[in-house]
Parts: structure tokens; sequence; C-alpha cells
């Protein structure tokens, strides 16, 4: 009997994954109010139904971004969700600006996507990912 395929995990890994397969109160998934600070270039607050405040900033939404593309490079290098991207190591450090949004649109009643300015624009936001991002209810680090 052949094992390829089969990834032993911890306990702890273990009740992570069975929590982020719970589904959440409606509640606690529907912004009571959502602040977008654009011009401000502070980043994300939202505030719950069920009162919780969450914010996060832009360059870690950016680096959590939870589209394929994002998914499987951070699958490769092992990169953790909201983890930036190591700087490479050159003589000549080329400045990248901090990751920003040019913009952010509701997707529907259940999600919200940015157009960042390097031009990634297909990660989608969910409701539901970003409050269990918030607590910390997601598989930060995958496997290699």
């Amino acid at each position: 009997m052949s094992h390829e395929g089969i990834r032993m995990i911890s306990r702890e890994e273990s009740e992570l994954v069975a929590k982020t397969e719970q589904p959440l109160p409606a509640a606690a998934i529907t912004p009571a109010k959502v602040k977008i600070a654009i011009t401000e270039g502070t980043g994300v607050t939202i505030t719950w139904k069920d009162g919780r405040e969450s914010h996060w900033t832009f360059p870690y939404l950016r680096d959590a971004c939870p589209c394929a593309t994002c998914h499987e490079e951070r699958e490769q290098t092992g990169r953790a969700l909201g983890e930036p991207k190591p700087k490479t190591t050159q003589l000549l450090q080329l400045y990248t600006p901090p990751a920003k949004p040019l913009s952010a649109e509701a997707i529907g009643r259940y999600a919200i996507k940015f157009k960042w300015a390097d031009g990634h624009e297909s990660g989608i936001y969910s409701w539901d990912f970003l409050r269990r991002l918030d607590e910390g209810a997601l598989p930060v680090k995958v496997a290699r």
C-alpha cells in the first residue's frame, strides 16, 4: 500500500484545519462598517455586526492575497499569509514602494477586491476570509 500524497500533521495543525472548516455565525462575517483608507494609505478597518473590529495594513493584505497564484507562490516558498517576500540580496537594492491599492470595489455582498499598484488584481477577499485572517483561524504557513 502506497502512502504517496498522505501528509502527516500535528494535533495543533489538525485542530486549526477543523476550526477553519466550521461555519462562522452570520454576524461574525457581516460587516456593519467598512473603511478603506486608500488616500491615507493606512489600510482597511472593518467593524463586524457582532461588535468586533478588525484592521489590516495594505502591505499585509497584499502579502495575504487569497488568489491561486499567490497561494501557490506561498506554498512553494513556505511563506506565511501576510509575510512579505524576502528581499533579494543585491549589492544595490532597488526601492520597492509599499503595497497600496489604486482602487477597491465590492464584489457582491460577500467580498472586496483591490487593484494593487503593482498591477495585481485577481485576489478576492471574502468577508469570511478576512474575519478568519483576523482571528488567526487560517492555516498561516503551508508545509512544504
